[in-house]
């Protein structure tokens, strides 16, 4: 009985979970009644003094800085000059309003990096637009999904630091080994809308000309500058000092954070009620990743404690797993996993149990954790709950039905899974770039 109790209490979370009880108070729960059942009140005694262990990572201070300088960017118009300018450049070739919706989505992710934001202000910019000129309500529900979730690989990403943190791996490694996933992702959507078009050239017609027409010359000149320069310059800030080894990932947070408020300010959107707005839901969804984060690593110290580590290391090698299998079970898990529960819940439940193993076996972690990160942004695609396809419902449309963005979304998954197959196929997509400039 007592080797089953890791199991028992692993399964009694996911079971609570998918009844719907709150994620953080579920993990904090179970684990204080299985650790008072095994270690009696002494557990009392050693449970917060792990928790200030984590919450004392000078890394996770990183969390709360991006996720104010996406929030910021967000109420700064960005999105907005970024979709309009994309969608004139290029209006003049088929199926030129999603690949700009692509673009853009990539542009965000690495500015903002806020799923749910960049998914409704697409959403509500992009789509009337895109169904007004003849597109099919599939692909382009299908492209904006898709395109909102770039920002959970491509960095800066606050998945990349929750599991470089919890795999004990450079952040800054993290980032960097994340940047040519990222773009085979970018790249592959793009191809899919290209192919699509050519297809069916029905379903993603080009702009009208005269439409066009005023957009050329000193008119293109500026309205590019305005949309890219100003942006393109906080990117580089942001990622080019952790990449060049000039700031760390926390310090170059905060260059970001103060940036996007001087963007803010550059485009005359910068008020004080902006400001509350802007630090109000900061606090609220910090509160909510630190908060799953105590229930998280109260749940990591009793199963450890438990021996439940212990036990798994030994069913896999007693199973005489190869370490491709016990990777590829994972990663199946994973991706089951993101059909019903949360890509925080994922990223605090199950990668804390599976990377020591991963150690032990001699993986990479940096691999994994850029593979994890691919898989994870699945999970927000994937029925019943994945929450892009409800930001996008909640602002489309009356006549965009919940089954044509289901049937959008579905090309969108198989090309995040071929480039999941990739990744898993040449470990060299993630390891080589952080090689060859020597973090």
């Amino acid at each position: 009985m007592t080797e089953a109790m890791p199991f028992i209490m692993f399964f009694t979370l996911f079971g609570l979970l998918l009844l719907g009880f709150p994620v953080a108070f579920t993990l904090g729960g179970v684990s204080l009644l299985f650790g008072l059942f095994t270690f009696g009140f002494d557990f009392f005694n050693f449970l917060p003094l792990r928790i200030w262990g984590i919450m004392g990572n000078y890394v996770l201070i990183a969390v709360p800085l991006f996720v104010y300088m996406g929030v910021m960017l967000e109420k700064s118009g960005l999105a907005e000059d970024l979709l309009e300018t994309m969608a004139l450049l290029f209006g003049r070739i088929r199926g030129g309003l999603a690949v700009s919706v692509v673009v853009v989505g990539a542009l965000l992710g690495a500015s903002t990096g806020i799923v749910g934001a960049t998914v409704v202000t697409m959403g509500m910019l992009s789509l009337p637009t895109m169904l007004k000129r003849g597109y099919s309500p599939e692909l382009a529900t299908g492209t904006i999904s898709a395109s909102g979730t770039l920002g959970q690989i491509i960095p800066p990403s606050i998945v990349l630091v929750l599991l470089g943190s919890i795999l004990n791996v450079s952040v800054g490694d993290m980032f960097v080994g994340a940047i040519i996933p990222g773009l085979l992702l970018v790249g592959l959507y793009l191809i899919w809308i290209m192919v699509t078009a050519f297809l069916h050239p029905e379903s993603a017609p080009a702009m009208p000309a005269a439409e066009l027409e005023a957009f050329k010359g000193k008119v293109m000149l500026q309205r590019v500058l305005k949309a890219f320069v100003l942006p393109f310059f906080l990117v580089i800030a942001v990622l080019g000092s952790i990449f060049a080894g000039i700031a760390s990932p926390t310090e170059a947070a905060a260059v970001g954070a103060f940036g996007a408020t001087i963007l803010t300010m550059a485009y005359g959107k910068f008020k004080l009620q902006t400001l509350q707005d802007v630090m109000r839901e900061t606090t609220l969804l910090t509160c909510m990743v630190f908060i799953i984060l105590v229930g998280a690593t109260a749940f990591g110290l009793v199963f450890r404690g438990m021996g439940g580590d212990r036990q798994l290391t030994q069913l896999i090698t007693g199973a005489n797993l190869h370490p491709s299998l016990f990777l590829a079970l994972v990663m199946v898990v994973i991706f089951v996993a993101g059909f019903f529960i949360d890509f925080i819940e994922i990223t605090f439940i199950i990668v804390p149990v599976v990377g020591p193993l991963f150690s032990a076996l001699g993986i990479d972690l940096l691999w994994i954790g850029v593979l994890i990160a691919m898989n994870l942004q699945t999970s927000f695609l994937t029925p019943p709950f994945g929450f892009s396809l409800f930001y996008l419902k909640g602002v489309a449309p009356p006549e965009i039905r919940t089954g044509q963005i289901y049937r959008g979304i579905i090309p969108f998954v198989v090309i995040q899974l071929i480039g999941l197959a990739v990744l898993l196929l040449f470990p060299e997509t993630v390891t080589w770039l952080p090689r060859v400039i020597g973090r």
